[in-house]
């Protein structure tokens, strides 16, 4: 009897450490210089970029890609400094059965070419372990980056909040004491023809966290996109804000605390700081640079402060989160015109998906009582992958977009994240750029971006079901 009740106190600590680790990380903070948002910057430079796929009448496939060659432009410009964080980077899919162009490789070219004709010129290149499989492998084109002279920091995840909170309770608990291991025997699942991973680092991924940014900072202009460059990425839909001025010391400020927690040395980040040129706060845009929960915030005061002569256009590739969702409704209720372009959740590179979480959130806003416009973005393989909220109003546009996905993940300080919001007077350029874009795609102007709601509408209680598992417990990659 004594042996047993032992057993039963031993098996009563194993379950109660985890969920005591659990309720401790649920509160812990962030760590410093996450989930901040800066002030409000005024300036006459700000641009708009989009990358478009499409299937012309012909069923051929065209690209207008406009983003990547802003980043390389802007590789090619930096004089003092580079600082580029990029979520996925890397050639992995199935090579045995797909076909994409080599961005990640091009990328990693052009950045070595720039470091070996300007060796002064310091490069940091922040990324997410999941491009080394939570390392497993380092692959050629990382390696060659190092070789090259350019500081490259694999972003420490375990400093962050856990999504995932139950699976990563017992991670932390038991699991993370493994480490990680060089030694490999399983199938690579995100390249099934790729380098062999481990079971430690299967273990690591289950915790689906990420850094989920997308930032090009040099000592003239700042860029945050939507964009990841990532092979089987190249043709997605994407968008990118660009601006300059003194906001670039926020987004420096802003990597420098992600370099801090992931063990790197941040000391050059000062010298970084003391070449950018101080300008005059003018201009007819305003900007503000925001990350992590403080997106979240921005984009519910964005849609609470819309009224009944307002538009609210959303585009976006996943749209999950039970608060915006919440606030959508209620702008619907004020007679808010709302419309959404989402995509379809049914192609991942190369693999199907089910469409959650964006067909069961689309059923339920369609079927409330107050019901918005959707259309779903007519893809070809690629994704609709960009995130933003625009809200027209009578004398403004504001636009707020970058990496943050309107999902639990994304915005409630998991994730990292970056998103820049614009302020335009109604008839600026970039409020005329904006609309226009979207007008183009919700219009079909020149040709087939999207399709009627009805066309893809699904009725699924099950997906219903799963997606409201998934987004409260974290329980998938969205």
């Amino acid at each position: 009897m004594k042996k047993r009740y032992v057993l039963y106190i031993v098996l009563l600590f194993i379950v109660l450490i985890p969920l005591v680790v659990m309720t401790a990380r649920h509160f812990m903070p962030v760590p410093n210089g996450v989930s901040y948002e800066s002030e409000v910057y005024q300036t006459d430079d700000v641009n708009f970029l989009y990358d478009i796929t499409l299937m012309n009448a012909e069923g051929e496939s065209q690209s207008k890609q406009q983003i990547i060659d802003e980043i390389y432009q802007m590789i090619d410009e930096a004089e003092d400094f580079l600082v580029i964080d990029m979520f996925l980077f890397n050639d992995d899919y199935n090579h045995e059965t797909l076909d994409f162009p080599t961005l990640s490789q091009d990328l990693a070219n052009k950045l070595i070419e720039k470091k070996n004709k300007n060796p002064d010129l310091e490069i940091v290149f922040i990324t997410d372990p999941i491009n080394t499989f939570y390392g497993t492998y380092t692959p050629d084109h990382l390696a060659a980056l190092e070789e090259a002279g350019i500081n490259l920091i694999y972003t420490d995840l375990s400093k962050l909040r856990d999504s995932n909170s139950i699976y990563s309770g017992v991670y932390r608990s038991y699991l993370q004491h493994f480490g990680t291991s060089k030694e490999a025997w399983l199938t690579n699942a995100l390249r099934p023809d790729g380098p062999e991973v481990n079971i430690r680092s299967y273990i690591q991924m289950l915790n689906f966290k990420a850094n989920h940014r997308k930032v090009v900072i040099n000592e003239k202009d700042v860029l945050a996109t939507s964009l990841n460059p990532h092979d089987a990425s190249a043709h997605h839909s994407n968008i990118a804000l660009k601006t300059s001025g003194p906001i670039i010391e926020e987004f420096l400020d802003s990597e420098r605390a992600v370099v801090n927690f992931s063990g790197g040395d941040t000391r050059i980040f000062s010298d970084f700081k003391d070449g950018l040129e101080a300008e005059d706060e003018t201009g007819e845009y305003k900007v503000k640079f925001m990350t992590e929960g403080k997106i979240k915030e921005n984009i519910l005061t964005m849609i609470d402060e819309a009224d009944s002569e307002d538009h609210l256009k959303l585009g976006l590739f996943y749209l999950s989160d039970r608060d915006v969702i919440e606030a959508l409704k209620s702008a619907l209720d004020r007679d808010v015109n709302v419309k959404l372009i989402l995509d379809i959740n049914k192609d991942a590179f190369g693999n199907e998906k089910n469409g959650v979480p964006n067909k069961p959130v689309a059923d339920e806003l369609m079927s409330y009582e107050n019901p918005p416009e959707i259309r779903w973005y007519k893809s070809s393989g690629e994704q609709y992958h960009s995130k933003f909220i625009m809200l027209e109003a009578e004398d403004e546009v504001i636009f707020n977009g970058g990496s943050a996905n309107f999902t639990r993940r994304n915005l409630d300080d998991y994730n990292l994240e970056t998103n820049m919001m614009v302020t335009a007077p109604k008839g600026s350029d970039f409020s005329s750029h904006v609309t226009t874009y979207y007008d183009t795609l919700w219009n079909n102007d020149g040709a087939e971006y999207t399709l009627d709601y009805e066309e893809e509408a699904e009725d699924s209680l099950g997906k219903t079901i799963l997606y409201r598992i998934q987004e409260f417990f974290g329980l998938s990659t969205f």
